[in-house]
């Protein structure tokens, strides 16, 4: 397989994070669907890790926590009569947490809207700031012992509990129940009244709409596996924190919050996403000398990427199974059908 070059592949990154399609990128760029679906992977895991590794000692003043729905393969009411679905399939929650003065996305968590994800995403949250700070949710309830459990008393915390109506019978289908209110509850500690807000988190999660194709509703673009749909969000978290400028702050967010000193572009991106492939490297296939637990002679053992072992037998010395493995195994690759 070619590899890209590194302007191609921020060209196909930059248009997943412009809210394209894998199939449209494809008819974009070129490039075939498996290229791109690998490339979204492999950067969403670089993305992932960079963004663990910088975003830690933060001093957030305000953070609004709020979750966004989305489902993999099917959506849960669908899933027993779905085909071949995976244990993973179903609806599937996004955790987020957003700095309302630098709009930084602090923290983010896949999973389910129970307390266990809550008491991940909370205890997670709060190993990446360095001081008090005032938090606002909406009105779930698996929150209250979340905060409690990851922040104790060092926290002021409220909820913004919203009030419904019943939508429009024709809009029932498409529409959610209509906001008629909203009613604010301090929770812990001495949260300032007019800070008591979820809209930052609320827009963020329509920016995350607008930006993966993948949480678009009523369209065939969802998940289909959920390592997929995990790197799309760390792709886009990414690029929403250090390249996208935000337009009230005129900087990104990363920026804004001290995170970084520069403005990224996607390149910078690339760059990043080639030293976690240096760093996580794992060849194809390796070659094992090991001399027989009975009797004498030596084999040469291939050990693949995906765990399987073939073995070679019958040399007479370690130094002719070395010599083999220099001389001849590319050979044996090719004969086998496994050349790298």
């Amino acid at each position: 397989m070619n590899k890209l070059d590194r302007r191609a592949r921020a060209q196909i990154l930059h248009l997943l994070c412009e809210g394209q399609s894998i199939r449209a990128i494809t008819r974009l760029t070129g490039a075939s669907k498996n290229t791109v679906a690998k490339l979204l992977v492999d950067a969403g895991h670089a993305c992932a890790a960079y963004q663990d590794k910088m975003l830690r000692n933060l001093t957030c003043k305000r953070v609004q926590m709020d979750e966004i729905w989305s489902f993999v393969y099917a959506k849960a009411a669908n899933v027993k009569g779905a085909k071949a679905a995976p244990a993973s399939a179903g609806d599937v929650w996004t955790w987020t947490a957003i700095d309302a003065d630098t709009k930084l996305i602090v923290s983010w968590l896949l999973g389910a809207r129970d307390l266990d994800a809550a008491m991940a995403f909370t205890h997670d949250l709060e190993n990446r700031i360095a001081n008090r700070v005032q938090l606002t949710s909406d009105g779930h309830a698996p929150y209250l012992q979340a905060v409690d459990a990851a922040f104790g008393g060092e926290v002021d915390y409220a909820m913004l509990i919203k009030l419904y109506g019943a939508a429009p019978e024709a809009e029932v289908r498409y529409s959610p129940a209509k906001c008629i209110g909203a009613r604010k509850e301090p929770k812990s500690g001495n949260p300032e009244w007019k800070h008591i807000s979820t809209s930052y988190a609320e827009r963020s999660n329509l920016t995350m709409r607008m930006h993966m194709r993948r949480f678009t509703r009523l369209t065939n673009a969802f998940s289909k596996k959920v390592e997929n749909h995990a790197a799309a969000i760390a792709l886009h978290t990414m690029y929403y924190n250090f390249v996208r400028i935000h337009q009230t702050l005129k900087v990104t967010p990363a920026m804004a919050a001290g995170v970084t000193d520069k403005l990224w572009e996607m390149e910078d991106l690339v760059v990043m996403l080639e030293q976690w492939e240096l760093a996580n490297f794992k060849p194809e296939y390796q070659f094992v000398v090991r001399q027989y637990a009975i009797g004498k002679g030596h084999s040469v053992s291939v050990m693949w990427r995906g765990g399987e072992v073939d073995s070679v037998f019958g040399f007479q010395s370690e130094n002719e199974a070395l010599e083999w493995i220099k001389d001849k195994s590319r050979a044996w690759l090719v004969e086998n059908g496994k050349k790298n």
